[in-house]
């Protein structure tokens, strides 16, 4: 999907870090069956919340020290960043859609959805 991002070492300060909007990074693995349940549930939701908030993927098996950096202990994790900071994570599959969707919801400030509404 063209909305969904995959970031890595190289891009990840530029991509995530300097990033004017608030970005999900889905640290994954190709191994991880939970991480592919997750997959098709969080490339849907970069196509509907396109324009409010970046989201892309990030291979842990393949940037290590990015995931050690953030403390992702367990795949797969979320993480949400502004302004450059982590400043929230959902680490598992919860199931479905919603439950991600309301979690990314709640962290992606007002100004940014009217900005995108707009």
């Amino acid at each position: 999907m063209e909305n969904m991002k995959h970031f890595d070492g190289p891009t990840f300060e530029a991509d995530v870090l300097q990033s004017s909007q608030p970005v999900v990074v889905d640290f994954y693995a190709e191994w991880c069956g939970p991480c592919r349940m997750m997959s098709p549930v969080v490339e849907q939701l970069a196509g509907e919340l396109a324009g409010q908030v970046v989201i892309g993927k990030l291979d842990v098996d393949v940037n290590q020290e990015i995931a050690i950096r953030y403390g992702v202990m367990g795949i797969p994790t979320l993480g949400l960043f502004r302004e450059g900071k982590l400043v929230d994570r959902l680490i598992g599959y919860p199931g479905g859609k919603a439950p991600i969707k309301a979690w990314i919801e709640k962290n992606v400030p007002a100004e940014a959805k009217e900005a995108g509404a707009a």
